[in-house]
């Protein structure tokens, strides 16, 4: 089929812009097959993260190599062992002005010193933004200045519940220098920005029953294997519209109010709304729209209370208390773990889904890195920072756990780099790249 003669078909079955990029991307609809030769493997990189370091006896396994068991923290990620990497004795070893929690968080994917600022943390000097861009948006321009892997958007970062200020515990991502990106923490501000600009629910659940008509439309036109792909995007569209539904019926009792710009999602909706941030992340993915976003949960000194986990206390103040707390040691364990669900989870979405014109999954085109802005809470070490990798899309040698004593980060953003063939020489501060991209990996 011709380029000329499917952009035909779609117009004649009156597709809306909601639908068409993703039933463009289907392998029915491709180009010609010249087009096919050219096309090159999809590579994706998310980047997760959650705060206040982690519990080190119940997260890193005792064993190096291939035979390794999931402590408890890890344990999610059991189904996935054999695509899971983890990385001990990787240290953030940036220093200057701000103290642990600041620079573990802005310097985590910059490498690169804070600017001097009135930004008062709690100890060590104040700060101001991170001095570099960020690894995830140097890959993102990379690929979005070739033409072949060029996406509407670049990258798309997601929040979940990041509180509404700004400052540099609450930024990862940067632009470039002082130029901190904030994540989207309403799931129906990314739907705006993946499908229209959307400015009523009613609105957002016509454009669904638009997009639900289109699918049904295209099905007689595709292939077996490209309906299956619809059926999992209509069962998306479809859970978003009971979404929508449930949520107009309960306010409908007690009227729908006039929601104030810049409310924030509620901490207690913290499950619901990370499941939809990962559903939409994966859409987003999807309908190729984005190669490369970020998932934040919360931020630095986050004071979360998960309270559907049976915590009442905040998190930041749990990751304070002593080693010998059993009781503080066992909460921090069940909120690494749950944050590790969420991992399982998006891992488990992508590789419930198969790749749209390629062979395998979509995990198989994708690698997560979960990461932390701390080693260990109650310490603020940068040492040890937890880096777990789930998926085959960077072409590392998974199932894998390897001990690699006190490596700076800057080597393995170079990695992250390189896997993409951006073959950069250093990244944020040069003197920290000594020894170059960090081996072993693939």
């Amino acid at each position: 089929m011709t380029f000329q003669n499917r952009r035909t078909l779609l117009k004649n079955l009156g597709l809306s812009a909601a639908a068409a990029p993703f039933v463009l991307g289907l392998p029915s609809f491709a180009s010609a097959a010249v087009d096919e030769d050219r096309r090159e493997r999809k590579q994706r990189l998310i980047i997760m993260f959650s705060p206040n370091g982690t519990i080190p006896k119940n997260f890193w396994p005792d064993q190096a190599g291939r035979d390794f068991q999931l402590k408890e923290i890890l344990s999610p990620l059991e189904p996935f062992k054999n695509q899971t990497l983890i990385l001990k004795g990787i240290s953030n070893k940036v220093r200057g002005d701000g103290d642990s929690h600041m620079r573990g968080m802005s310097c985590l994917l910059t490498g690169i010193e804070l600017f001097p600022g009135n930004i008062q943390g709690g100890s060590h000097t104040p700060a101001g933004w991170a001095k570099g861009i960020s690894i995830d948006q140097e890959i993102a321009n990379f690929l979005q200045s070739r033409e072949a892997t060029r996406t509407r958007f670049g990258t798309l970062h997601l929040g979940v519940v990041v509180p509404d200020r700004a400052d540099p515990w609450t930024r990862m991502s940067y632009g470039g220098p002082n130029q901190p990106i904030a994540p989207i923490d309403d799931p129906y501000q990314v739907f705006n920005k993946l499908y229209g600009n959307i400015g009523e629910r009613a609105a957002v659940r016509s454009i669904l029953d638009e997009v639900a008509a289109d699918l049904a439309r295209v099905r007689q036109h595709v292939s077996s294997e490209d309906r299956r792909l619809l059926e999992q995007h209509e069962a998306f569209v479809h859970k978003m519209q009971q979404d929508l539904v449930a949520q107009q019926e309960q306010k409908a009792a007690q009227g729908v109010p006039k929601l104030a710009p810049g409310i924030k999602n509620d901490n207690d909706n913290m499950p619901t709304l990370s499941k939809m941030q990962i559903d939409l992340l994966v859409s987003s993915l999807l309908n190729d729209m984005n190669r490369v976003a970020t998932l934040q949960f919360s931020r630095s000194v986050g004071q979360s209370r998960m309270t559907w986990l049976g915590i009442d206390e905040t998190y930041h103040t749990l990751s304070h208390q002593s080693d010998d707390n059993e009781d503080s040691q066992e909460k921090m364990t069940k909120i690494n773990k749950w944050f590790c669900e969420q991992l399982a989870y998006l891992a488990g979405q992508l590789a419930a889904t198969p790749e749209p014109g390629g062979s395998g999954s979509m995990l198989d085109n994708t690698t997560i890195v979960w990461t932390n802005e701390l080693g260990k809470g109650n310490n603020h070490t940068l040492d040890n920072i937890p880096f777990v990798m789930v998926g085959g899309g960077l072409g590392f040698d998974m199932g894998r756990s390897l001990q690699l004593g006190n490596v700076a980060h800057n080597r393995l953003l170079l990695a992250l780099a390189h896997a993409f063939g951006h073959e950069l020489e250093t990244f944020g501060n040069p003197q920290l790249c000594s020894g170059g991209v960090l081996t072993g990996l693939a």
